[in-house]
Order: structure tokens, then C-alpha cells, then sequence
């Protein structure tokens, strides 16, 4: 099944979630502002498909309210304990992830 891994108040998330919803896709859906870790299993699959350094959000509001522009860091070590660096959403079918809202990702899994 289709895991769809987001925040309800992300717009890309909710992009991706009625995008499912409008094709009757079942999928389940993993709210990370109630959840703030992630499975091993899950980052496994995630870390194989997209190398850490495409998933951290630059343009995000925690990225630049830790100054991480400006310090070194290893970048799947601060994913793993701060989620909130991840570009969202995050679309994952068995060891297959996407991040980011991708239409051509879905029709590959689908």
C-alpha cells in the first residue's frame, strides 16, 4: 500500500493526498506533527532511494531558524532527529520513496 508521509497544514501534502483521493488510490497517510520519529524501516527505504543531502528543505523555516546554511552537519544524522528538515511530502510503496509530490513516481509504483 502507499504510504503518503506529510503534515496536514503542508500544501504539497495535501496537493499529493487529493490527488490520491480524486483516482480512489488507497493509501495510508502519517501525520509527522503527531509523530516526530520515523521508523528505521522507513528511513531505510527513504535514505536508498534519495541521497540525505535531496531530501533537507532549504527553504524550510526550521533549515533557516537553526542556521544550518551556515554550520556543518551530517546531513542523515540531523534527518533523522529533526524530521522537520524533510522536503514534504514524502510518497513510499515497500523500498521505493519520493520526495516531494511526483505524478511520474506514482504511475512507475502504481
Amino acid at each position: 500500500m502507499l504510504e503518503v508521509i506529510g503534515t496536514k497544514k503542508d500544501r504539497e501534502t495535501a496537493r499529493a493526498v487529493r490527488y490520491l483521493k480524486e483516482r480512489r488510490i488507497p493509501f495510508s497517510f502519517m501525520d509527522l506533527s503527531e509523530r516526530k520519529e520515523l521508523p528505521e524501516k522507513i528511513w531505510r527505504s527513504i535514505l536508498s532511494s534519495c541521497p540525505a543531502e535531496d531530501i533537507i528543505d532549504t527553504s524550510s523555516r526550521y533549515f533557516r531558524d537553526n542556521v544550518y546554511a551556515w554550520r556543518e552537519y551530517d546531513p542523515e544524522t540531523e534527518l533523522r532527529e529533526h524530521p522537520e528538515l524533510m522536503r514534504l511530502p514524502v510518497l513510499r510503496m515497500g523500498q521505493k520513496a519520493s520526495v516531494g509530490f511526483s505524478e511520474d513516481f506514482l504511475k512507475e509504483v502504481l
